[in-house]
């Protein structure tokens, strides 16, 4: 029958028919084999974060678009978070889906859009001075066990360094600590991290020296990937800790120093001991010595005894041993009896002492309330007082109101000086004056003065 229906279809007898399955690992198998790992750029969508940390997003460009899959051992090496729009280049694996039969792309790592060049910088500065053997291992140098001051090199303004210091702080306060402020960003940064690196090496007064500064992009690292910057690093005689970005973070700093921490944080743990543990351990080797001298004491002791038990009657010692039971047992008797007297009047006194601090309730609330009226009442009382004289003050104010003086009918003569005129003595005939009333001024000129003082409501006229 089935070769009836190869006849019927037109097939060579020899044609093979091969399962779904297998069709779609063959042709997965030469897709992986065309394809080796290449780069691809695009812009993210349909980006889904499965349960079990797998990434799920398609990769498109104006023409078309492609399935991807980042699985997760690589999405939490990634570093920073994919989102739909971005703009990256993947480095990615040309596969096929076995079963349901579609073309996807199995994401090895990415990169933000833009930063290929950069990368590629960085993995040739890399290799050069990894061929060099300045990032080897014989190279770097020991952190001191016990630093007595510890140098920070990063920004005033960095994050980092408020984590540092906050982690040496609490983990080592008896460690002094030396700021070398230098920018850890933009042009120049390399140099002036250079710089201060020397700085540090000349002035010989840290034991042991940490770089960092916050996370951020390749870009904002970038002074961290800077040659000569690593060959200050290895050219300082002070062993030096990087503590640079998060903990996918590498720069070329982190290769050339002695020792690489994942974060600043990270790096202050790194730099110094916790002093809690020093001193845990201090005890514990207090107590072991302790106990080992006492130990050997203790068989100093019993050898001595045996040999003192050789020189004297066997009847002697049993008789002394039994006296010295005696007394330890009436000392034990008597200590027994001394300490539960001495807790007994102990709790006695505590138990006084609650009962007399115990507050009175009822007793406080009585004064409470006697003392709410009177509160009231005084309160009333300093309200109407300094009523009555703030009302005082205003009326004496208003009193004293030169505007008030002018509005009864009273004015202000002054020269052509603006000096006011008290006395008809210092005006003459034809002396021009200014005259000041409660609304408006007036300007006028002496026609005669008198020198006797005016009476009030006087009729007579002035004389000359």
């Amino acid at each position: 029958m089935l070769e009836s229906t190869r006849s019927g279809a037109g097939l060579a007898p020899s044609a093979p028919v091969i399962p779904v399955s297998v069709l779609n690992r063959l042709a997965r198998e030469r897709l992986e084999t065309a394809f080796p790992l290449c780069w691809v750029a695009g812009e993210v969508s349909n980006l889904t974060a499965a349960a079990s940390g797998h990434v799920y997003f398609s990769l498109k460009d104006a023409a078309a678009q492609v399935r991807c899959v980042m699985f997760r051992n690589r999405a939490q090496l990634l570093g920073w978070r994919l989102e739909n729009g971005q703009h990256i280049e993947a480095r990615v694996l040309v596969t096929l889906y076995e079963a349901r039969g579609d073309f996807q792309l199995n994401v090895e790592t990415a990169r933000q859009a833009g930063l290929g060049n950069l990368f590629e910088q960085f993995l040739r500065l890399k290799e050069k001075l990894e061929s060099e053997g300045l990032f080897a291992a014989e190279g770097k140098r020991m952190l001191p066990a016990f630093p007595r001051r510890i140098g920070i090199v990063t920004s005033l303004q960095a994050a980092a360094l408020r984590d540092v210091l906050s982690t040496l702080a609490r983990r080592a306060p008896h460690v002094d600590l030396v700021l070398y402020p230098t920018p850890v960003q933009g042009s120049g940064a390399a140099a002036q991290i250079a710089d201060s690196l020397r700085c540090a090496g000349e002035r010989r007064e840290c034991d042991v020296l940490i770089v960092c500064r916050g996370g951020g992009s390749l870009e904002d690292l970038w002074a961290f990937n800077d040659e000569a910057l690593a060959r200050a690093i290895r050219a300082c005689p002070i062993p030096v800790i990087s503590g640079i970005g998060h903990e996918t973070d590498f720069t070329i700093a982190d290769f050339a120093a002695d020792q690489r921490a994942p974060t600043p944080t990270a790096a202050a743990e790194l730099a110094a001991p916790e002093r809690s543990a020093l001193l845990a351990q201090l005890a514990d080797c207090r107590l072991a010595l302790h106990r080992q001298f006492t130990q050997q004491q203790n068989r100093l002791s019993q050898y001595l005894d045996g040999l003192a038990r050789r020189l004297q009657h066997p009847a002697q010692g049993l008789a002394q041993q039994r006296e010295n039971l005696l007394n330890l047992q009436r000392r034990l008797d008597s200590s027994l009896l001394q300490t539960s007297t001495r807790f007994r009047h102990a709790l006695s006194g505590l138990s006084h002492r609650l009962l007399l601090a115990r507050p009175n309730s009822n007793r406080l609330t009585r004064r409470l309330e006697t003392l709410a009226p009177r509160l009231r009442g005084a309160w009333q009382a300093s309200l109407h007082d300094r009523t009555v004289d703030l009302a005082r003050i205003a009326a004496s104010l208003t009193h004293l109101n030169p505007d008030a003086i002018l509005a009864r009918g009273y004015s202000i003569v002054t020269d052509n000086a603006g000096r006011i005129l008290r006395d008809s003595r210092s005006l003459e005939p034809n002396d021009p004056i200014a005259v000041c009333f409660h609304s408006g001024r007036a300007e006028a000129t002496i026609t005669s003065v008198t020198r006797e003082p005016a009476q009030p409501n006087s009729k007579n006229r002035p004389t000359r």
